[in-house]
């Protein structure tokens, strides 16, 4: 059977990844959200939380047992080695996670990953094509901040930790811009669907 043309949905943190990805949903195409593979791999009694709590300590667990997401971000974005050995012990799970979604898939139409740090986890070149979600960082540092109730100091130390946007959008097979509004952003993905299906190209 011919392999799924895979397609990564990537972007920045609050860019509107999340809206185009239910959009492309809405328009029939098979999206998996990589965020939510990485929660299901760090759930309550998997290998993966192990891992995380042999690394990262009792700190970052919840009384019940299941992971802090808070306190561990808190840790990550402020330690880019401890960064790192998170990404060391989450990666191998979620891509082989995402590799099944895609192994499953039929030929047509294109299977597409939500991935938010795709270019700076080297997964790029893991994919036929690569969309970005872009705004302008002033427009994403505001929906941050609105978003996880963050101080702007918290927002920019997050967005640090990311590749700058115009660097993804130089990168990118097509682009979705959303400094819009939510109609805006769709009407926008409704032309990435067009696309995607080999009708037209997105502007």
């Amino acid at each position: 059977m011919q392999a799924s043309v895979r397609v990564a949905l990537t972007g920045g943190i609050a860019t509107g990844k999340s809206v185009v990805a239910q959009c492309l949903r809405d328009a029939g195409l098979p999206v998996i959200d990589a965020d939510q593979v990485a929660r299901d791999v760090v759930a309550p009694g998997t290998p993966g939380l192990a891992a995380v709590g042999a690394r990262f300590g009792p700190g970052v667990r919840t009384p019940e047992g299941a992971l802090d997401r808070a306190a561990l971000g808190r840790l990550v974005f402020s330690d880019a080695a401890a960064r790192r050995d998170l990404e060391a012990i989450l990666h191998p799970r979620i891509r082989a996670v995402i590799d099944g979604f895609f192994a499953a898939l039929p030929a047509w139409p294109p299977g597409i990953a939500e991935i938010p740090l795709a270019y700076e986890t080297g997964w790029g070149a893991r994919f036929d094509r690569v969309v970005v979600v872009a705004c302008h960082p002033e427009v994403q540092r505001a929906r941050l901040r609105a978003r996880d109730g963050l101080s702007d100091a918290e927002a920019r130390q997050r967005l640090a930790a990311q590749w700058p946007i115009e660097d993804k959008v130089r990168l990118a097979d097509a682009v979705v811009r959303t400094d819009g509004d939510l109609d805006a952003t769709r009407v926008e993905a409704g032309r990435l669907a067009a696309w995607l299906r080999g009708r037209s190209r997105p502007s």
